[in-house]
């Protein structure tokens, strides 16, 4: 077992291209690291650096303590396990799961031994005798797996090795994978461009943006705590309201268009920085979660509410959307547009004629009785507001 270390890894291509700036990394022996960011980003580009699949540039990857920058892949003792499963389709699953040790010449009852332990932890002993065209997606991916696994790496490599399965699949794929990691206890770089992936499988998610590392930390914290603008956008689903707003003269208010909300003094507390930007522009956020109809509880107190003009209430079994309306100006920002460009959600209802006007999410009980058309109250959770630097999008 060994830990992956990457030292100012940098990727610029011929044409001049810069896939990858300064990139600096741990991952822990026996520790999960997710790679996630929007399309282009550079994680895929990162992975096969590591696996030596792609030439580097500058800086240095260590695995265990060797430098690996000139070895080949086959000496690195890493199994990446990629998007299309590489499987052959002439042979079965056991000769499939198997075919790395067979080219190393190890003997025939260590490969069988290993193959039925690889099998056995993927829930695949029934099916090795099968062809992958008899097989189901998620099995082709459990081959795949098992291919990696039998060879027993140092270090685990996986290119969005989800992708290619259905939703429901994908949420059952994710836990296996998981479980497996976990019980073989191999350090795994994990890439992946689907944040939810990243949340619910990672001990650290770092986030990319454009070849630059823009955060790494465990998932609940990059939640609570975005380190700015393009994190706090791309993490969560639906992703985090932001708004552009003015910090009162006092800074115990925050003005949105013609709203008020209240800043509570632990959030000035616990963000001292805040109080240079009184009677200054800043950016406000807050997550769906923490809005809620306030027809469904006590009346909330001046500076807890917000009104918002209904455009779409998505109905989701256990809970409602909303989508809003509000009249403050709309975020222009660059890390917003660039965390939104590869989720549908970004193309919102105010794309066209209301595209001045701020949009937002709710997720609410479906208990309540908000209707598309009518004006909503929505109770504003303000001891969990997020506040940004409109200038360097970093959170204050």
């Amino acid at each position: 077992m060994a830990e992956v270390t990457l030292e100012k890894l940098t990727k610029i291509y011929p044409n001049g291209t810069q896939a990858l700036s300064d990139l600096d990394l741990d991952v822990a022996d026996g520790e999960f690291m997710v790679l996630v960011g929007p399309s282009g980003c550079g994680k895929t580009t990162a992975l096969r650096m590591v696996a030596g699949l792609e030439e580097i540039t500058s800086g240095e990857v260590r695995i265990g303590k060797r430098l690996v920058n000139d070895l080949s892949p086959k000496d690195r003792d890493v199994a990446m396990v990629f998007q299309n499963y590489a499987l052959y389709p002439h042979m079965t699953v056991e000769r499939n799961i198997g075919f790395a040790l067979r080219l190393r010449k190890l003997p025939r009852e260590e490969v069988a031994a290993r193959v039925r332990t690889a099998a056995r932890i993927l829930g695949l002993l029934d099916h090795l005798d099968r062809r992958p065209a008899q097989l189901s997606g998620g099995q082709r991916q459990r081959v795949a797996m098992g291919r990696a696994i039998v060879r027993e790496p140092s270090v685990f490599l996986m290119d969005e090795p989800l992708s290619n399965l259905d939703a429901k699949l994908r949420v059952q794929m994710r836990a296996e994978i998981s479980e497996i990691q976990r019980r073989l206890g191999v350090a795994t770089l994990y890439v992946t461009h689907d944040q939810i992936e990243a949340m619910t499988m990672g001990d650290r998610v770092a986030v990319l943006r454009s070849g630059l590392l823009q955060q790494c930390d465990p998932p609940q914290q990059l939640y609570d705590r975005p380190a700015n603008i393009f994190v706090a956008a791309f993490i969560g689903s639906p992703a985090m309201n932001l708004y552009e707003a003015i910090l009162g003269p006092d800074g115990t208010t925050v003005k949105l268009g013609s709203q008020m909300l209240r800043v509570p003094e632990a959030v000035r507390a616990a963000r001292p920085q805040l109080a240079r930007f009184r009677d200054r522009k800043v950016v406000v956020g807050v997550r769906p979660e923490d809005l809620s109809d306030a027809a469904l509880g006590q009346t909330p107190a001046e500076g807890c509410r917000l009104l918002g003009d209904v455009r779409l209430v998505e109905a989701l079994g256990s809970e409602l959307m909303v989508h809003f309306q509000i009249d403050a100006s709309r975020l222009h920002s660059q890390d917003a547009v660039a965390a939104q460009e590869d989720q549908e959600e970004f193309v919102d209802l105010a794309a066209s004629e209301l595209a001045t006007r701020a949009t937002g999410v709710a997720r609410v009980s479906t208990r309540s009785r908000i209707r598309e058309g009518e004006r909503a109250q929505f109770l504003v959770d303000i001891d969990r507001l997020h506040f940004f630097d409109p200038e360097s999008g970093n959170a204050i």
